[in-house]
């Protein structure tokens, strides 16, 4: 298994900038393909970001692509979700996820999830 625990969350305003951080514990984090996925209140959780084992592949959702960039460092069990131009429409608790297998948009590919943080965008 891998423990999962988000941070770096908070309230900026729109145009701002904020960095995300996943520090994963248990098994070794290069086992698995982690994702970002987000849900705002009354919404479905949706995909945000993912990136492969090896670091050498993201994807990225539409919506976020160009403002947002997903990076890991395996030597820290760690990832990133630098996120740039941020808008009020990206309000929303950030979750960090794991799955072993596939680089998935999907949320029920991934096994393992963190408790989430919050982003707020507000001016």
């Amino acid at each position: 298994q891998v423990q999962l625990v988000e941070s770096g969350g908070g309230l900026v305003r729109p145009g701002g900038s904020l960095t995300l951080s996943c520090a994963a514990s248990g098994r070794t984090s290069t086992n698995y393909n982690m994702a970002w996925f987000r849900q705002a209140p009354g919404k479905e959780r949706e995909f945000v970001a993912v990136i492969s084992r090896s670091g050498s592949t993201q994807s990225y959702a539409d919506s976020v692509k160009g403002r947002f960039t997903i990076s890991r460092h395996n030597d820290e069990n760690t990832v990133y979700l630098q996120m740039n131009s941020l808008k009020p429409e990206d309000t929303a608790v950030y979750y960090c996820a794991a799955n072993p297998s596939s680089v998935s948009r999907r949320s029920i590919s991934y096994s393992y999830w963190g408790q989430g943080t919050q982003v707020t965008v507000s001016s």
